[in-house]
């Protein structure tokens, strides 16, 4: 009772709310700190930190203090525990037999469907995994026996599994941090799907979720099928990369899914529907006032609509804000709604501290935040004042939110403003509670709900085909490169500056300090000097090659048909952190798929005047790479060393081998080139092998790499590119010890992430990703291994 009383004090009190704004601040701040750390604190700290926490709780004066604690003991203990719940490494790649259910819902793809699946906590199952989610894949060209996997079924599989690993490169995502805020355990695969046994049929709220959205899909088979499952149950599997990519230029993500706004309007319907009962049905008030059934039907269609949708961090927060208010209504206590919100997160932060990791809890709480500071008194009556202040409301979510959108994706939406002042309302009072009452009337009746579903369907593509001309548009969107750390606290000072009440001074002033953010060092060599950086696509190759004013990618990853593609998931979001605006050549150093497979997601996304590529090259370019083609970018020379115009396509022995020279060093990139060839550079071009830097040929083979080759380089870096735990084994420890017996220092992508290496007037600088931005969920430093596989500690590492 003292800490609820603690909670609903009167704001004119001096003394910090348990769970008031201060207080949640605290919390906020110790939770994030401890998760920026670059490793977790030791297993001691977190437990002496919540003793130390409980006396200054009891404090009012020093309860910040105390959440504050509590707020990195809390992340210190949760981010281990999930950590250590992680597949131990002595069942890495074995194949295991497990039991479980089906949760979430699967995604199928065309040869494959990906799901998550909890094995039992019995016994009979392996002990590492008991309990634990898992992230798997069946693999398939048939649809149908994968369709069999439906969310809450139970069966039987066996796997092969791995602990999370993820790529790491400037821009892009983070799987392994993913993978942490999930609580996964694995990653993995089904082994033999003819030995997959099924055990149960669907049950639960999952098996609902999944059998409601083919029953709209069924209903509404229009092509905006998707888009109605998507705001009506939180279903986005049916939405594909272009749209998307569309979604994000028009700045309408907040809206697709279930947002807070839904779970208001299902709690607001609730409430009304318990106040109408009470009001048909006097008697009920002898049982309980009507007031206080408003509130619990409000309560039971927040949180039952927040179950049934999958408790996304927006509609946690709202219910837990509407169950604050409703408390507060039920015991006369006077509660703002900037408490209601420090509430929300407080309750949030301590059910589950990881969900700051999360994009969704920082744009959920921060949009709702700006709005409160900024529209207190918003509420004017007439459609002047609601149109003036919606308006309002769109320029200070726009500015307040734009700091972190270009942090956390890279990017800015100039057409969010104007296409959200058509979709909120639209799509808000139309569109979603056409659609939730078509599910409500479904649930109640098969069939009693289509002509709703419909019509949210038809409404919705009455402004799709504006909001797509918007997102279209050339000036929609901007990618920005990566900025520096002091780049967003100076973007929200400037932010809050700007909202500040009219006749303030210095407003000019404040928007200088949005140019770190906006215009953030693009770190571009001087001329005369070049820059390579390795990006990490795993079992594969794509170097990006810059000088001054010139870009030039050497290979594009590997890319699966209808699966992963590093040119998409890795490539690109790379190109566009480092701040390339144009590629103005391509190679591809010959047809694998781990080095040209990329090449139509990046050639979408960064159009390629010039590609050059081997002649016979199943990957064509549109001009052939041969031995004798040189060019000069800024003072650094290009010249190929390899195919000869004699020199017929044989795969891997017919890779383009590059040489790149400036007055700081040189570099030499041999692709997959094997002992012949090398061998044959040997003979017919021994001095211009000599290089401060070489790509190591085919990642490190036993095929490659012959002593003399290696002693002609003279190489002080030697790179290979090559995946975790790769099937090749790649690189081969005999080839390793051969570079470092020559004296250079090896890398390896697998451990280090992208590898990005400066030839310049301060000799030759080395920056690994994996070390420059150090995580305590790093896969790498969890297992041990060191980043590099030797080490030359000359070099300087910025």
């Amino acid at each position: 009772m003292q800490l609820a009383g603690a909670a609903f004090r009167d704001p004119a009190t001096p003394a910090f709310p348990l769970f008031g704004p201060a207080c949640a601040a605290a919390l906020l701040a110790g939770v994030t700190s401890c998760l920026l750390l670059p490793a977790l604190p030791p297993r001691w700290l977190p437990g002496l930190l919540l003793v130390a926490m409980i006396p200054l709780l009891r404090a009012a004066r020093w309860r910040p203090l105390g959440m504050l604690l509590a707020g990195a003991a809390l992340a210190g203990w949760q981010a281990g525990a999930a950590l250590d719940a992680q597949l131990p490494r002595t069942l890495q790649g074995a194949v295991l037999t497990v039991e479980g259910r089906i949760v979430e819902l699967p995604v199928h793809e065309p040869r494959r469907t990906r799901f998550r699946f909890v094995v039992d906590d019995v016994a009979t199952q392996p002990a590492a995994l008991r309990g634990r989610t898992l992230q798997l894949a069946w693999y398939g060209e048939e649809l149908q026996p994968r369709q069999r996997l439906q969310a809450g079924s139970r069966w039987q599989f066996p796997l092969r599994l791995r602990a999370p690993r993820g790529l790491r490169n400037p821009g892009g995502g983070d799987a392994e941090k993913f993978a942490l805020a999930a609580r996964l355990a694995a990653t993995g695969f089904v082994l033999e799907p003819g030995l997959a046994v099924r055990l149960a049929a669907p049950s639960g709220i999952d098996a609902w979720r999944e059998a409601m959205s083919a029953r709209i899909a069924v209903v509404v088979p229009s092509a905006s099928s998707r888009y109605v499952r998507a705001l009506a149950l939180g279903d986005t599997r049916g939405l594909d990369d272009s749209d998307w990519a569309r979604l994000r230029a028009a700045g309408l993500t907040h809206l697709i899914a279930i947002s807070g706004f839904h779970v208001g309007l299902v709690a607001g319907f609730c409430a009304l529907c318990a106040a109408a009962l009470w009001w048909l049905w006097p008697p009920l008030a002898r049982w309980m006032p009507r007031p206080f059934a408003a509130g619990a039907g409000a309560l039971l269609g927040a949180f039952g609509y927040a179950l049934l949708t999958g408790m996304a961090v927006p509609t946690l927060r709202t219910a837990v804000m509407i169950a604050a208010l409703v408390a507060a209504r039920w015991l006369r206590r006077r509660l703002r709604l900037v408490d209601t919100l420090a509430l929300g997160s407080c309750v949030l932060l301590l059910l589950d501290p990881l969900a700051v990791l999360g994009a969704g809890f920082w744009l959920s709480f921060a949009g709702v935040a700006w709005l409160l500071w900024c529209l207190p008194d918003a509420g004017g009556k007439g459609p002047r004042a609601v149109a003036g202040g919606f308006l309002a409301a769109q320029a200070v979510a726009s500015l307040g939110l734009l700091p972190l959108t270009v942090l956390l994706f890279g990017q800015a939406s100039f057409a969010g403003p104007i296409a959200n002042l058509a979709a909120v309302p639209w799509w808000s009072l139309v569109v979603v509670p056409l659609a939730l009452l078509g599910v409500l009337a479904e649930t109640l009746h098969a069939g009693l709900g289509q002509w709703s579903l419909q019509a949210a369907a038809w409404c919705f593509d009455l402004l799709w085909p504006l909001l797509a001309r918007i997102a279209d548009s050339p000036l929609a969107m901007a990618w920005l490169p990566a900025p520096r750390w002091y780049a967003l606290p100076l973007a929200l000072l400037s932010a809050f500056w700007l909202l500040l009440p009219r006749g303030l001074p210095g407003r000019g002033l404040a928007l200088l300090l949005w140019l770190p953010l906006l215009y953030p060092p693009r770190e571009l060599p001087a001329p005369g000097e070049v820059e390579l950086t390795v990006i990490d696509v795993g079992q594969g190759l794509s170097v990006l090659v810059r000088t001054a004013s010139h870009s030039l990618l050497y290979d594009m990853g590997p890319a699966i048909p209808d699966g992963f593609d590093a040119g998409e998931r890795a490539v690109i979001p790379a190109l566009h952190a480092l701040g390339v605006r144009r590629l103005d050549l391509a190679m591809v150093s010959h047809g694998d798929n781990d080095h040209a497979g990329g090449l139509p997601a990046v050639k979408a996304a960064f159009p390629m005047p010039l590609v050059l590529a081997p002649h016979g090259s199943p990957v064509p370019g549109n001009r052939d790479c041969r031995a004798g083609q040189a060019w000069q970018w800024d003072g650094v020379r290009f010249r190929v060393l390899h195919p000869g115009s004699e020199f017929p396509y044989l795969g891997n022995e017919a890779a383009c081998v590059l040489r790149i020279e400036s007055a700081h060093g040189n570099a030499l990139l041999a692709g997959d080139i094997g002992h012949y060839v090398e061998r044959k550079l040997l003979s017919e071009a021994r001095t211009q092998l000599r290089s401060d830097v070489v790509l190591v040929p085919h990642h490190g083979s036993d095929g490659s790499s012959d002593p003399g080759f290696v002693t002609a380089t003279g190489a002080k870096v030697a790179l290979v590119s090559s995946g975790a735990d790769n099937r090749f084994r790649h690189p081969r420890p005999s080839v390793v010890r051969r570079w470092c017996e020559a004296g250079a220092e090896v890398l390896d992508s697998a451990r280090s992430g992208a590898i990005r290496v400066w030839l310049g007037r301060d000799g030759v600088r080395l920056r690994e990703q994996r070390s420059f931005h150090p995580r305590p969920w790093d896969a790498v430093r969890r297992r041990g291994e060191t980043a590099g596989l030797c080490y030359a500690p000359e070099f300087s590492r910025p």
